[in-house]
């Protein structure tokens, strides 16, 4: 590789970094393109010879976090020696990887509205789709499956763990974490009823043990998730 190829590729690396960042934190209707380019440490120029505008910006992070969750998949399938573990392994891992809060914001929440269904779902059939196909045919062809038409089974799959992760995705992007909260709490004038919920008066505010709340509530709706999955992965398989 030249040194303007290396050139080329520091500087799309930074801007994916940036951009990831501030998509993640402010949701990609809130970003502009000054911020990422501020925040990559390159010109305008620079961004628009790499990528076409806000849109593709956005779609090759996407496309960057989703092969992330791929290989997540990946990696805790192969630590499972048999192969229905695999299949087990591999579709808690995309759950837990795919609600992580960059993957959440972006994958879950901003991705079907920018991209449009269509590519989204295109998208992820490449990344864990793919993967998860090869792993319900190995399972048909050694009968711990029924014999079935293997695409119909993985889009089936595939919808119910994307309507599981984007379920737990709501509580953080949808609520705790969307764009302004923090810029309503500390806006000027504020009370500090505002900025940090009810006020007990022998106790002091109340924010910290609604977030402690919220956090067990979250664990608590991914141990349902995490069963929900099994009921159902566990119902497909053939018994001796």
């Amino acid at each position: 590789m030249g040194v303007r190829s290396e050139q080329r590729e520091r500087t799309r690396q930074a801007l994916l970094d940036e951009a990831e960042r501030l998509f993640t934190r402010d949701g990609y209707g809130a970003v502009g393109l000054p911020a990422v380019v501020a925040g990559a440490g390159v010109t305008k120029g620079a961004l628009y010879h790499q990528f076409d505008g806000k849109a593709a910006l956005f779609a090759a992070v996407l496309e960057r976090v989703a092969g992330r969750v791929a290989d997540r998949v990946v990696d805790a399938a192969e630590a499972v020696p048999d192969p229905w573990g695999r299949l087990v392994a591999g579709c808690r891992a995309f759950l837990d990887a795919s609600t992580e809060p960059s993957a959440a914001r972006i994958m879950l929440v901003d991705g079907p509205a920018v991209l449009g269904w269509a590519r989204w779902r295109e998208l992820d059939a490449e990344s864990s789709g793919r993967h998860l196909v090869e792993a319900l045919a190995d399972l048909v062809e050694r009968g711990e499956l029924a014999a079935q038409p293997v695409e119909p089974l993985a889009r089936l799959l595939s919808g119910a763990m994307n309507e599981l992760a984007m379920w737990l995705a709501e509580p953080g992007t949808a609520q705790g974490e969307r764009p302004g909260a923090d810029a309503d709490r500390e806006r000027p004038g504020a009370t500090g009823r505002d900025r940090c919920g009810a006020t007990d008066r022998r106790t002091g505010p109340t924010m910290r043990r609604r977030d402690d709340d919220r956090t067990g509530e979250r664990e608590d709706d991914r141990a349902a998730a995490r069963a929900a999955l099994d009921r159902v992965l566990d119902g497909l398989r053939v018994r001796p």
